[in-house]
C-alpha cells in the first residue's frame, strides 16, 4: 500500500537509516499514488540534498509524479538536470505533455529521443496517440500509427486500443471500425473502446452488436462494459435490453459496482420505470452525490415532484453535499405560483446558505424557475444582474416567457440577444421560434429566413421548433414543406406532426403520422398520446379516444399522466356523457387538479348541466379560490340556461373578491401590422368603415337565412340589445377588418384569445360561403378552417 511505504520511509530517515536510490524510487512513487504535492516536494528536497536527484530510476519517478500534478516546468528542470535518460525518461515526459495537450511538446520531444538514437517503444507511442484524440490532430496520429507499422509494433494489443481510441474521438467510425475488425488480439479494453464509440454517436444497434459479439464469445464483462450498454439503453429508451443488461450485471456480480448502479438508475429513469430505479437505489451498498443527482433527476424528468423532494431530504440527511447539479434538478420541481411561497423561495435561500448562488448553472435555472411559477420579476433581476450572461442565460429568458404565452417578451430578448452580439445557437433559435407561435405577425418567418441564413435550416431541433410555430400560426403549407424524412425524424418531430393535424382538425392525418411512427419511428412517449386523445376529443371520437387510453396502459405500459386523465375528462364532457365523465374522475389513478375539474366545468356550461357544473365549481374553487374561470364558466352557465339571478351571483363573488374575467380580444395581421378588437370596440381609425362593414356582412347572411342567436347571449338585456352584444363580438370585427383589407387570393387568418362563441362560428361558416373565401380563426382550443360553409371541426369543439 502506498501509506505504508511512505510510512515505512519516513521511519528509515528517523532511524537514520541511509537510503539509496531504490528506497527515493520507491517512496517517490508511493507519493504519486497519494496525490500529495506537499509530501512530493519534501521527498524532492530529501533527494536532491541526497544527491539523487540526477540519478534515472529517481529522476523518471520525479518527472512522473510532478507532471501528474501538473507541475510541467518542475518536470522539464528535473528531466533536464538528470544525468542521463534512458527510454522510460522520455516516455515519462512526453506523457506529461500528452496528458497537459501540449501536442508540440510531446511530438518535439519524440523528435529530439530519436535524434539521440533512443528507441521508442509501446509507451512512447501510445502516449503520443493519446494526444492526437481530435480532428485537428488526426494527420499527427496518422503518422504515429504508420510509424507504428514500420516500427512492428501494431501488433502491439495497448497501442491498437490507444490507435482505436484516437479515430473514435475524432470522429473517424470507419477507421476505428476497420481498425477493431484487423486486430489480430482484442482485450475488454478493444471491445469497451467499441462499444463506447457506437453509444456516444447514439448507435444502439452498434453498441448492442458488440456487447452480442463479447457474448456469443465467451468475452470477459466489466463495469465499463455494462455502464456504456446501460447508456445506450438509456439514450434509446430500448427498457427490454436494459433490463437484460441488469440481469447480465447481477450475474457476473458487478451489480453493487458504484458506476454501474449509477448507469441502471439513469437508464430506468430515461426509459419511465422509476419503481425499476427505486429497487436499484435501495439496494446500491454505497451512494454518492451523482447517485442522488440522478434518482431526484429522474424524478423531476417524470413529473414525480414530491418523490424528487423527499429523495433532496433524504440525501441531505444521509450527509451528502449537494453540488450545483443537484440544485438544477430540485429548482425544476418548481413549475406554479403555489410553488413560490412554500418551495421556490426556500430553495433560493438554500442555495444562497451553501454558495451556488453565483454558479451560472444555478442562476439560470433560477430564472427558469421563477419564470414558471409566473414570477417574472424575480427572473428579470437575478437575469440583469448577471455580471456575465452567456448565451444559455439568453436563452433561459427567451424559452421561458415564450413557454408561459410571453411570445412578446421572448421577441424582445431575442432581439436584444440579436443586437448584442451574442452567438446565437439552436436554443436560442427555437427559443424565438417558440415566442412567434403564439403571435400573430411577420417575425416568424423573418425569423425563419435568418435561420436559412446562419445555417441552421438543416438541424432538427430547429426544424422542430419550425414545425411548430408555422402550425400554430395556422400556416399548414409551410408546416409541411418542412416535414422532415421518416428515418430523419425525433420523436419531437413525430409529436408536433400529430399534434398540428389534431389542432387543425385532420384527424386522419394525425392518425396516419401516429400509424407511420410506430412502423419506422421512436416509441411513443406521453405527448403522443396527449394530441391523439386530444384529436379524438375535438372530433368527438369517444370510442376511438378510449381505445387510445388502453393502448397506451396496455400496449406501452404508460402510467396515465394527469393530462391524459383531462384529455378523457373532456372527451367524454364534449359528447354530452357528462356521468361518465365525472365517475372517470371519481375512479382516475391520480388526485384531480385544477385542470380537470375546470374541464368539466367548461363542458357543464356547453351542455347546460347545472348540478354537476356546481360541483365541478366547488371543487375547483376549493383547490384555486382565486381561478377566474370557475366563476365566469358557471355563471355563464346559468346564463345560458335563462338563470340571470343565479348568473348574477356568481358574478357578485367575483367582484366581492376582486377578480376580473378575462377580457375576450380577436386580431388580425394586415400587411405586416397586428391589429387587435375588444368587445364593441370603437378605437381603431377605420371604426366606421368596420361598422359599415358589418351591416353588410350582417344584411349578406340574413339574405341567406341567419338569425342572430340571442340564445348565446351572457346579459340578461332586452332582445335588441342581447342582438347587439352578439354582433360586436371581438373575431366578427376582425372578420370585418379583415374583409376590407386582406387581399381576395389570400386566407383571412383570425385569432381569438378565448373560445369562439356558437353565434360567431356560424357567421364564420355563412360567410366563407357567401363571399367564396378561406377563413382561419385560431381560438384557444383549436383552428377553424371555413371553406365553402363547412368547418374543419364538424361543429364539434
Amino acid at each position: 500500500m502506498p501509506e505504508e511505504a511512505v510510512r515505512a520511509y519516513l521511519q528509515m530517515r528517523r532511524e537514520g537509516v541511509v537510503c539509496n536510490e531504490n528506497s527515493y524510487a520507491a517512496a517517490i512513487s508511493s507519493c504519486g499514488f497519494l496525490d500529495c504535492e506537499m509530501l512530493s516536494r519534501k521527498l524532492l528536497s530529501h533527494v536532491v540534498v541526497a544527491g539523487f536527484e540526477a540519478e534515472v530510476s529517481v529522476g523518471n519517478s520525479l518527472v512522473t509524479i510532478f507532471g501528474n500534478m501538473g507541475k510541467v516546468g518542475l518536470a522539464e528542470k528535473i528531466f533536464h538536470r538528470m544525468n542521463e535518460w534512458d527510454t522510460i525518461s522520455w516516455n515519462s515526459l512526453i506523457s506529461v505533455y500528452s496528458r497537459e495537450g501540449m501536442y508540440e511538446e510531446a511530438f518535439g520531444c519524440f523528435s529530439k529521443m530519436r535524434f539521440l538514437d533512443f528507441k521508442p517503444d509501446v509507451t512512447t507511442l501510445s502516449c503520443l496517440i493519446s494526444t492526437c484524440d481530435s480532428v485537428d490532430l488526426l494527420s499527427l496520429g496518422r503518422g504515429v500509427h504508420a510509424f507504428a507499422v514500420k516500427s512492428d509494433l501494431e501488433s502491439f494489443t495497448s497501442v491498437n486500443n490507444t490507435l482505436l481510441g484516437m479515430y473514435s474521438l475524432s470522429g473517424k467510425h470507419k477507421d476505428a471500425e476497420h481498425m477493431f475488425s484487423e486486430m489480430p488480439m482484442k482485450d475488454i479494453i478493444s471491445w469497451n473502446t467499441m462499444m463506447s464509440l457506437y453509444s456516444q454517436s447514439g448507435s444502439y444497434n452498434g453498441t448492442s452488436k458488440v456487447l452480442s459479439e463479447m457474448l456469443r464469445l465467451n468475452k470477459q464483462c466489466n463495469h465499463v462494459t455494462f455502464a456504456t450498454a446501460l447508456a445506450a439503453c438509456a439514450s434509446h429508451e430500448a427498457l427490454p435490453v436494459g433490463t437484460m443488461v441488469h440481469a447480465l450485471s447481477i450475474l457476473s456480480g458487478l451489480q453493487d459496482n458504484l458506476m454501474v448502479g449509477n448507469c441502471l438508475l439513469t437508464m430506468y429513469s430515461k426509459c419511465n420505470a422509476m419503481r425499476e430505479a427505486e429497487k436499484v437505489f435501495q439496494t446500491m451498498p454505497n451512494c454518492d452525490v451523482i447517485t442522488w443527482n440522478t434518482l431526484i433527476g429522474g424524478y423531476v424528468e417524470n413529473e414525480e415532484m414530491n418523490e424528487a423532494i423527499q429523495a433532496f431530504n433524504q440525501m441531505r440527511e444521509a450527509g451528502v453535499m449537494e453540488n450545483y447539479i443537484t440544485v438544477v434538478n430540485i429548482l425544476g420541481v418548481c413549475s406554479s405560483a403555489q410553488d413560490l411561497k412554500n418551495l421556490a423561495k426556500p430553495l433560493h435561500g438554500h442555495v444562497i446558505l451553501i454558495g451556488l448562488e453565483t454558479n451560472g448553472f444555478v442562476q439560470n435555472s433560477l430564472i427558469t424557475m421563477y419564470a414558471n411559477c409566473d414570477d417574472f420579476d424575480s427572473s428579470g433581476f437575478i437575469f440583469h444582474r448577471m455580471s456575465s450572461k452567456s448565451v444559455v442565460s439568453w436563452n433561459a429568458m427567451i424559452v421561458s416567457k415564450a413557454h408561459q404565452g410571453h411570445g412578446e417578451e421572448a421577441m424582445k430578448y431575442f432581439k436584444e440577444m440579436f443586437s448584442s452580439g451574442v452567438e446565437l445557437d439552436q436554443f436560442s433559435l427555437s427559443g424565438g421560434l417558440s415566442g412567434c407561435a403564439c403571435l400573430a405577425s411577420n417575425d416568424g418567418q423573418q425569423l425563419h429566413c435568418l435561420i436559412i441564413k446562419l445555417g441552421f435550416d438543416s438541424n432538427l431541433h430547429v426544424v422542430n421548433a419550425a414545425m411548430d410555430m408555422y402550425g400554430k400560426c395556422g400556416k399548414m403549407d409551410d408546416f409541411l414543406k418542412l416535414l422532415p424524412e421518416p428515418s430523419d425524424r425525433s420523436r419531437v418531430s413525430w409529436n408536433i406532426m400529430i399534434s398540428c393535424y389534431a389542432r387543425h382538425g385532420h384527424l386522419m392525418e394525425a392518425e396516419h403520422t401516429f400509424n407511420q411512427m410506430l412502423l419506422v419511428g421512436p416509441k411513443p412517449d406521453y405527448v403522443t398520446f396527449v394530441s391523439l386523445l386530444s384529436a379524438c376529443s375535438h372530433a368527438g371520437l369517444v370510442d376511438k379516444g378510449r381505445a387510445y387510453y388502453k393502448l397506451m396502459i396496455s400496449k406501452f405500459g404508460m402510467y396515465p399522466r394527469i393530462e391524459h386523465c383531462v384529455c378523457m375528462v373532456d372527451l367524454l364532457g364534449r359528447a354530452g356523457r357528462l356521468a361518465e365523465a365525472e365517475k372517470f374522475i371519481e375512479n382516475m389513478p391520480l388526485l384531480p387538479n385544477g385542470l380537470i375539474w375546470r374541464s368539466l366545468l367548461s363542458s357543464c356550461r356547453t351542455h347546460r348541466n347545472l348540478d354537476i357544473g356546481q360541483k365541478a365549481a366547488e371543487h375547483l374553487l376549493h383547490l384555486e379560490p382565486l381561478d377566474d374561470s370557475a366563476y365566469v364558466l358557471l355563471s355563464n352557465a346559468y346564463a345560458l340556461s335563462g338563470k340571470w339571478k343565479d348568473a348574477e351571483k356568481w358574478r357578485t363573488r367575483m367582484k366581492l373578491i376582486a377578480l376580473k374575467k378575462k377580457p375576450a380580444c380577436s386580431w388580425i395581421k394586415v400587411k405586416n401590422e397586428v391589429i387587435t378588437f375588444g368587445i364593441a370596440d370603437k378605437t381603431h381609425p377605420k371604426a366606421k368603415e368596420i361598422d359599415s362593414k358589418l351591416k353588410w356582412i350582417l344584411q349578406l347572411i340574413k339574405e341567406a337565412g341567419y338569425s342572430v342567436d340571442t340564445s348565446q347571449s351572457l346579459h340578461d338585456t332586452d332582445e335588441e340589445q342581447q342582438e347587439y352584444n352578439l354582433w360586436n363580438h371581438s373575431e366578427k370585427l376582425a372578420l370585418a377588418f379583415g374583409i376590407m383589407f386582406v387581399p381576395d387570393e389570400c386566407p383571412i387568418t383570425v385569432f381569438k384569445n378565448l373560445r369562439v362563441c356558437g353565434d360567431c362560428h356560424l357567421v364564420y361558416k355563412l360567410v366563407s360561403r357567401l363571399i367564396c373565401r378561406e377563413i382561419i380563426l385560431r381560438d384557444s382550443y383549436r383552428f377553424h378552417h371555413f371553406r365553402g360553409g363547412t368547418c374543419t371541426c364538424s361543429d364539434y369543439w
